[in-house]
């Protein structure tokens, strides 16, 4: 990974950690509302996720790296769970999604604290 690649990288990796986070807490929220009120939550979570994904997109091509492939496979298996009707599953696959994007994190740090760039 090159320098301006790991910038990239490191950012977006932050910025994605705190939306997955949200979502993730969103989703929990979700399992707790009454089923009135669970329609319309399904609706923001799941324009949440995907906005998240489109974001790893631009990531995958700003700053190449095969963690944010698995990352999105990641958010469109939960996407698909919103879609399924199993909403609780999908806060599993956006942990390991989190888990990912993390990864591409640290390695991008590494590399900047290497360089003395951070």
């Amino acid at each position: 990974m090159e320098t301006d690649e790991a910038i990239k990288a490191f950012a977006q990796s932050e910025k994605l950690k705190s939306a997955l986070i949200w979502a993730s807490q969103l989703g929990e929220v979700y399992q707790a509302l009454a089923e009135t009120d669970k329609a319309g939550a399904e609706k923001i979570l799941r324009s949440m996720v995907s906005m998240i994904g489109n974001e790893v997109g631009i990531a995958r091509k700003a700053a190449p790296h095969d963690g944010w492939l698995a990352a999105e496979k990641d958010i469109n298996t939960a996407l698909v769970m919103l879609n399924s009707g199993v909403a609780h599953e999908a806060g599993y696959h956006l942990t390991q999604a989190l888990s990912k994007v993390t990864n591409i994190g640290q390695q991008s740090m590494s590399l900047l604290i290497e360089k003395g760039l951070l």
